[in-house]
């Protein structure tokens, strides 16, 4: 088969919609070296060069402009006789000629849609005009996990044998064993508490780290915390200081992947009480990591996060902080639970997720 990509949040996106076009085309191309797979772009940064060396995947320059990747890029695709145009980002060209070609996108949320006060009108308005569009023209959508299933049946009317599950994964560098040496190294260079607990993710509100602090304000419990900083970052820091607690939240920056990988390795717990998720990586990384997981009974978070982590109410920094120290204190729980959810977490493998993607590319193209 010959399958094609944007190629936008593989060349210009760091993390987040970046990392699953980059992971999603390294997986299928390592899994299925038959296929041969395009990523069309106006231009190439350093982002995934790695990639682009595999055998089977190649760059295409498509025109520069605005406009040409809804007009264009399509056309393109089909210049290149691919069989299959893959929207990485819930959108899909708005052009097309006569050479046929099947179109798939994959939506990773709505959230826009569930807390509407976290976008502008403009951005809402953009967002779901991009989205209907792209569910309306694709011949199947993929939906990162059943939560988002539901949300596009629901909200974009869209029936539900077009839309097909087929989960994340995440980057290779949480599943690999770090040297020992490596551990204390970050440990030292960060300055990291013997234990502690960590948060990983954007610090904006929809991510709920206001209530971690409330929920270890008075333990004494260390909190580390990784994440891009918005305007939100200010409450949390006007809490802590107001309760003077400073010195037990430590916010972390320019964190390595593989920094990153080993922090949830040194970490007792990892506390994720977001209010709404299209998946939740940050819990899969932590579960391979066999750190035990506290996360939201809402969203898809118990789809990522599987039987064995700890559900709490994420409006509720009492429900949040009663399970943190329930944790904390129990070292043969942390241990059970990290271990079981060590073999829940397999699902998420690469090779897993490369048999049903390709199934679905398989599935489609017979039709």
């Amino acid at each position: 088969m010959k399958i094609a990509f944007d190629g936008k949040r593989f060349f210009k996106n760091s993390s987040g919609l970046g990392n699953y076009s980059r992971d999603l085309i390294r997986i299928l191309a390592t899994y299925f070296p038959k296929n041969n797979y395009f990523l069309f772009n106006e231009n190439q940064s350093e982002k995934g060069q790695d990639i682009l060396k595999m055998p089977n995947v190649s760059f295409v320059e498509t025109s520069k402009g605005y406009f040409s990747r809804q007009f264009k890029m399509g056309k393109d695709a089909q210049q290149k006789n691919a069989d299959i145009f893959h929207g990485l980002s819930g959108e899909l060209p708005l052009k097309w000629n006569e050479k046929p070609i099947k179109k798939i996108v994959t939506i990773h949320d709505l959230i826009f849609i569930r807390f509407p006060q976290y976008y502008s009108f403009f951005d809402r308005k953009i967002h779901f005009w991009k989205f209907k569009n792209a569910a309306e023209k694709a011949d199947l959508i993929i939906a990162i996990s059943e939560q988002t299933k539901r949300d596009i049946i629901k909200f974009l009317k869209v029936s539900e044998e077009k839309v097909k599950v087929v989960y994340q994964g995440c980057h290779q560098a949480f599943k690999e064993n770090q040297s020992e040496e490596f551990l204390i190294s970050v440990k030292e260079k960060y300055n990291l508490p013997e234990r502690f607990i960590l948060n990983v993710g954007t610090i904006e509100a929809r991510k709920n780290l206001l209530n971690i602090t409330k929920a270890v304000n008075g333990t004494g419990i260390p909190l580390v915390v990784i994440g891009k900083k918005t305007n939100y970052y200010k409450k949390v820091r006007k809490f802590l200081k107001k309760n003077k607690f400073e010195h037990q939240v430590h916010f972390l920056e320019n964190v390595s992947v593989e920094e990153l990988a080993a922090i949830y390795k040194l970490a007792d717990i990892f506390v994720y009480p977001s209010f709404f998720e299209g998946f939740g990586i940050p819990v899969i990384e932590a579960l391979f990591s066999r750190t035990p997981v506290i996360t939201s009974n809402q969203s898809c978070l118990p789809e990522s996060g599987g039987p064995d982590s700890v559900y709490i109410d994420p409006h509720t920094f009492e429900d949040i902080r009663a399970k943190i120290l329930f944790l904390w204190d129990n070292e043969s729980e942390r241990i059970r639970r990290a271990e079981k959810s060590f073999e829940f977490v397999q699902k998420f493998n690469d090779k897993v997720i490369a048999e049903n993607l390709h199934a679905v590319y398989q599935e489609l193209r017979s039709k």
